[in-house]
């Protein structure tokens, strides 16, 4: 069976850009030892997802107990990270085991890259229209899949 998408706006991150500043910044709960709700941000361009210290703590996990390091590149080449697995939710679909790259930096949102949130979830992204899709992934993909259609009535900013 077909799990139907979940539709979510483009959301401002800076007002003074305006409709620059719109991402696709997806409400998930990560659950460790404890759940916390975040705002994440799709990144198609990112190999690894990575998680802020400061999320981390929240989900009541300690830095010292992580091990297995993971090099990170661009803007967090310098910071230390960390390979870690927890638990998260989004929307009505059920709960998925997703990879982060924890790393001791604040300095950036809750990432969520291709290893392995795009392993587990199909998204399609409607720029124009500052909306996107997303549901689990579909086992197995099949020629006939396609983004669903955006009907006017659809539209959250207009």
């Amino acid at each position: 069976m077909t799990a139907a998408a979940e539709r979510y706006p483009f959301l401002e991150r800076d007002p003074s850009l305006g409709l620059a500043s719109l991402a696709p910044m997806l409400p998930i709960t990560l659950t460790g030892a404890e759940s916390v709700p975040v705002s994440a941000l799709l990144d198609t361009g990112a190999t690894v997802s990575v998680l802020p210290y400061s999320v981390g703590e929240q989900l009541g996990l300690l830095w010292e107990q992580q091990s297995t390091p993971v090099r990170l590149s661009g803007n967090l080449a310098a910071c230390e990270a960390r390979a870690l697995i927890v638990s998260a939710a989004v929307g009505k679909f059920p709960s998925v085991r997703l990879a982060f790259a924890w790393t001791k930096s604040d300095g950036v949102p809750v990432l969520l890259g291709q290893v392995n949130f795009f392993l587990e979830f199909d998204v399609c992204f409607y720029r124009s229209r500052s909306v996107f899709d997303v549901r689990p992934k579909q086992s197995p993909v099949g020629p006939d899949w396609r983004c669903a259609e955006v009907a006017p009535e659809q539209e959250l900013f207009r």
